[in-house]
């Protein structure tokens, strides 16, 4: 009697770390030369290829601090003193130097003139016929901005690698750079396949539902610096899965898919890609979203595109990619900060059912500075991402008890 056959045996789960750190490995940072040069006006979220080094000292001059009076310390021997006004200096004016035992009225951020040293706000200042009464004791350098306190001339005030935030943007125009060198965005075809999908708009057939994927990956594609080009919705045919997958390679970097990956006979994306590329189907102990699949999907000249498929519930279509794709195409545009920062917070809810796997919870902070948690979180639950601010990252087999100390990623700095 032959012996029965053995059932196939699952392949092992990675974890989230190694599934990350096999993407990263495979996908290259750009060269310094693949860099473009555009206006610091247009530069928002896009990662910085070149240093930035100030063409100034910031401020350039030493200035006032507020609106008030410019005096010498040593003119003011006490409390009540009368100082003549002997001129009137406006931010953008320069004035004369100052007159010994003289007072110059002065605005914020005008230029400190040549003799004064200490500036005295109007508050403290009465004025009398011809001049100010000084109703306070200066001491030199009160109230002055000084040359170069800020940025030094020749210092880097922002270094390659960084994802430029607006703040960043006036950093930049502030040492006089009109034009910075960013990595160029990368190019991400997008598209969903299933023939129960429908669009917003359009009546739902028994058996549809609109597909909300499509926007939010879009969304997030475009907020972390990718070009999409949009390639809709495929239907359910093995050959038009292809053809959407060579059109996607033809001018795209980076090919984002959900859905369809199981081996049921209406999913065709995993034989699609095997047949136009190479495709690595890897299930992590992550939860929500399981499955993620990776490779590549080849061109006519022998170059590639890169290849991703997401999972197709709501909810793990978007946790997956904050996680898993995020840093690819911050890599893939010369980012050096990959990896966004936890921050260490309190529960104030109980999670008492353990799973193997990873879990990222939906929750949001409430006013007394704890965690609260959505009520289902269960992976198709798209209202649990509009609710919560953050996720909090479990780690496998741990429960949590209000009070417990937990790893937060708020969406600020997932997403930005």
């Amino acid at each position: 009697m032959s012996a029965a056959p053995e059932a196939p045996r699952k392949p092992a789960m990675l974890s989230l770390d190694e599934a990350i750190e096999r993407l990263l490995g495979q996908v290259r940072s750009p060269s310094p030369e693949q860099a473009e040069s555009i206006s610091t006006f247009d530069a928002l979220r896009r990662v910085l290829a070149e240093d930035v080094r100030s063409l100034l000292d910031v401020p350039p001059a030493d200035n006032s601090e507020m609106d008030g009076y410019a005096l010498r310390a040593a003119d003011v021997a006490t409390t009540g003193t009368v100082l003549r006004v002997s001129q009137r200096i406006a931010a953008g004016s320069v004035g004369t130097p100052l007159e010994a035992g003289t007072a110059a009225r002065i605005f914020t951020g005008a230029q400190i003139p040549a003799g004064a040293d200490a500036v005295v706000m109007q508050e403290l200042c009465t004025t009398v016929d011809g001049g100010v009464r000084v109703d306070a004791s200066p001491q030199p350098g009160q109230s002055i901005r000084r040359r170069g306190e800020d940025v030094r001339r020749d210092a880097t005030v922002l270094h390659a690698g960084v994802r430029l935030s607006a703040q960043m943007l006036g950093m930049a125009a502030s040492v006089g750079a009109a034009m910075l060198r960013v990595g160029q965005r990368p190019r991400v075809a997008l598209f969903s396949t299933g023939d129960e999908l429908a669009m917003p708009g359009d009546a739902l057939k028994p058996g549809a539902i609109y597909n909300s994927n499509r926007f939010t990956l879009r969304g997030l594609i475009e907020t972390f610096g990718g070009v999409c080009e949009d390639l809709g919705i495929v239907p359910d045919r093995l050959d038009l899965t292809q053809d959407a997958l060579r059109r996607a390679a033809a001018g795209n970097d980076l090919i984002v898919t959900c859905g369809g990956m199981s081996v049921g006979e209406e999913d065709h994306m995993k034989p699609a890609v095997e047949r136009e590329g190479r495709l690595d189907l890897w299930q992590i102990a992550m939860k929500p979203g399981k499955p993620l699949a990776f490779g590549e999907v080849f061109r006519g000249d022998g170059t590639s595109a890169w290849f991703v498929g997401l999972p197709g519930n709501p909810v793990s279509a978007f946790v997956t990619f904050l996680l898993a794709v995020r840093p690819v195409l911050l890599k893939m545009q010369g980012a050096t900060e990959l990896a966004p920062r936890q921050l260490p917070m309190r529960a104030d809810f109980a999670w008492p059912r353990a799973d193997r796997r990873r879990e990222f919870l939906r929750v949001r902070r409430n006013v007394s500075g704890g965690l609260e948690l959505f009520a289902n979180q269960g992976s198709a639950v798209l209202t649990s991402t509009t609710w919560a601010d953050g996720l909090v990252d479990n780690p496998g087999g741990a429960t949590i008890a209000p009070g417990d100390t937990v790893r937060y990623l708020p969406f600020a700095e997932l997403i930005g």
